[in-house]
């Protein structure tokens, strides 16, 4: 192999232009691939971050009640005029231990049962509709973690204390420590204090949800000891559809994931992350023909040199071994400089770019490059190299 290694470095010696060029070619197509990959990687962890930071991945509710239509008689012809039945709020039943077997589900991380419910909030003359909520803070942080999300106070809802978004807290005009009611309807109301305002980012969450201690959720809707819905947070967030999938087998309830609510979502990352597989492989084609093009003019430029050598005894799988390195060389050499260039771009993205969002660069990335180009590489010198092992010694050593 030393002998096929020193022959080839010569060879590419003699072409420095050449051989110049196509490693910077290579160098800024997987610069590109690398700074693509990664823009896109961080953007969709980002965008998902963002969406699932106000949203459990799969949520479990009481399967919908449907209308009940006593059969016919035999040799009656019934006619239905069936309108969807009118969903109201119910509790999940034996949630307690629905609860206890989505815990011991594998991949669950977290699960938070909750009471919600419409209501109103009113301060004086002001009076806005939300979205009540009944929560158990230790167990809720782990599903949506409001508490990172505060901008003031503390996100407690024990003993008469509740906490709002921030859009509600401007409408109503209302800061830390001030009291508001809360009418839920049927007289049901409660005087609470603001004990911490949040802001998720969402303009609709902001300016409806207020999050109130379990019980009196709970006392507040008519709901006495039970729950509507149970939060439940997975650890692989794309595993969530069968996990929800396999919930509804086990329970009986309904189940569903963040992907099913958010189908539009998911289809702008797939569409993401297709485009930037499209882009590494018209770019990794591109690659390959330039250094198919280059080692074959190296062929024609090399022919009595290749004849001189198989007339000394360089055999067609030395000849072919060659090229082969010289092609492996190419990929090796290009991809290296061309991730050192993508970091370049990635570090002054960063250090100049609108810093909407933090771009990973992951190490398997950097390495996954440099081994595609040099397969990449490899592989397109196939030809040229099969082409400088056939040529007949005599022909190359007569060629002008």
């Amino acid at each position: 192999m030393w002998t096929e290694w020193t022959i080839a470095i010569r060879l590419l010696r003699e072409g420095r232009v050449q051989s110049l060029l196509i490693i910077v070619g290579i160098a800024v197509g997987v610069a590109v691939i690398v700074f693509i990959t990664a823009l896109i990687s961080g953007l969709q962890a980002n965008t998902i971050r963002r969406t699932l930071g106000t949203q459990a991945h799969v949520r479990v509710e009481p399967p919908d009640e449907v209308n009940r239509i006593a059969p016919a008689a035999p040799g009656v012809v019934q006619l239905v005029l069936e309108d969807r039945r009118a969903q109201r709020l119910r509790s999940i039943r034996d949630w307690q231990q629905v609860r206890d077997t989505l815990e011991r589900l594998p991949g669950v991380v977290a699960v938070s049962p909750i009471v919600s419910g419409p209501a109103f909030a009113r301060r004086g003359s002001a009076r806005n509709s939300i979205a009540l909520i009944g929560a158990d803070p230790a167990r809720y942080v782990r599903v949506v973690p409001i508490h990172e999300n505060l901008i003031a106070g503390a996100f407690r809802v024990g003993a008469g204390d509740a906490t709002i978004g921030r859009g509600l807290a401007d409408e109503l005009g209302v800061r830390v420590g001030d009291k508001i009611r809360i009418d839920a309807g049927e007289g049901a109301t409660a005087v609470v204090n603001v004990a911490g305002i949040f802001e998720l980012g969402v303009r609709e969450l902001d300016e409806r949800y207020v999050f109130v201690d379990l019980k009196q959720a709970q006392s507040l809707l008519d709901l006495p000891g039970g729950v509507t819905v149970i939060d439940v947070t997975v650890e692989e967030i794309f595993g969530a559809a069968d996990i929800a999938a396999r919930i509804s087998r086990l329970t009986g309830l309904k189940a569903e994931s963040w992907m099913q609510t958010n189908s539009q979502l998911l289809n702008a990352l797939s569409a993401q992350s297709l485009s930037a597989a499209m882009i590494g492989f018209f770019v990794a084609v591109s690659v390959a023909f330039a250094i198919a093009s280059v080692l074959s003019i190296s062929v024609v430029q090399h022919t009595r040199e290749i004849g001189i050598l198989r007339a000394m005894g360089a055999t067609q799988p030395t000849m072919l071994r060659v090229f082969l390195l010289q092609g492996a060389v190419f990929g090796l050499l290009g991809s290296t400089a061309g991730v050192l260039l993508g970091l370049a771009l990635l570090l002054a993205f960063d250090t100049f770019g609108p810093r909407l969002f933090e771009v990973p660069v992951e190490p398997g990335l950097l390495f996954a490059a440099i081994a595609l180009a040099t397969l990449t590489g490899t592989v397109s010198a196939a030809v040229p190299a099969r082409r400088a092992a056939r040529l007949d010694p005599v022909a190359a050593i007569r060629y002008v």
